[in-house]
C-alpha cells in the first residue's frame, strides 16, 4: 500500500507540472486572442501572419504536454483501479493527502477560471470576426451589385427614380 501511495504522489507531482504547463498555455492563448483582435482591427496582415505562425508552433509544442497528461491520467487510473474515463481531478483530489489535495484544488480552481475566461475571449473574437465577415460581405455586395439593389432615389420634383447604372457614385443633379 505504501508503494502505491508513493507512486500516486509521484504521478500527482508530474500531473501538477503538466497542469502548470496547461495554465501557461491557456494564458498564452488568451494573449494571442487579444493580439489577434487588435491586429484584425488594425488590419496588419504581416503581423497577423507572424502571429498565426507562432500559434501553430505553440500548438505543435503543446501536443507533447497533452499526450504526457493523458499518459499520467492513464497511469493514475490503473493505480487507483478505475477506468480512464472516470479519472478526473475531483476524483483524484479525494484520494490525496491534505497537502497535495490543497495544491490540486488550487490548480483545479485556477484552470476553471482560466477556461471560463478563455471561453469568453474566444466568443468575443468569434463575434468580431463574424462582424468583419458580415461587413465585408455587405461592402462587396454594395460594390458589385449596385445596379441590382433596387434603391429608390428622389429627384428635385419629388418623383422616384431607380438607379440602374453601376457607377460608385451618382453625379446626376
Amino acid at each position: 500500500m505504501k508503494t502505491a501511495t508513493i507512486e500516486i504522489e509521484e504521478k500527482v507531482d508530474e500531473l501538477l507540472a503538466c497542469l502548470n504547463t496547461d495554465v501557461k498555455h491557456i494564458q498564452e492563448s488568451l494573449s494571442n486572442l487579444n493580439e489577434l483582435r487588435s491586429l484584425v482591427i488594425k488590419r496588419d496582415d504581416a503581423a497577423l501572419g507572424k502571429l498565426l505562425e507562432n500559434i501553430q508552433a505553440g500548438a505543435n509544442r503543446y501536443s507533447n504536454n497533452e499526450s504526457n497528461r493523458q499518459s499520467i491520467r492513464k497511469d493514475l487510473a490503473n493505480i487507483l483501479g478505475c477506468d480512464i474515463g472516470q479519472m478526473t481531478l475531483s476524483r483524484l483530489t479525494s484520494c490525496l493527502p491534505e497537502a497535495k489535495r490543497e495544491r490540486m484544488t488550487q490548480m483545479q480552481t485556477k484552470l476553471r477560471a482560466l477556461s471560463g475566461e478563455l471561453k469568453k475571449e474566444h466568443f468575443s473574437t468569434a463575434m468580431l470576426l463574424s462582424e468583419c465577415a458580415r461587413f465585408n460581405s455587405l461592402l462587396l455586395r454594395s460594390v458589385f451589385d449596385l445596379s441590382q439593389t433596387g434603391a429608390v432615389y428622389y429627384n428635385s420634383n419629388g418623383a422616384t427614380k431607380r438607379q440602374m447604372d453601376t457607377a460608385f457614385m451618382n453625379l446626376q443633379f
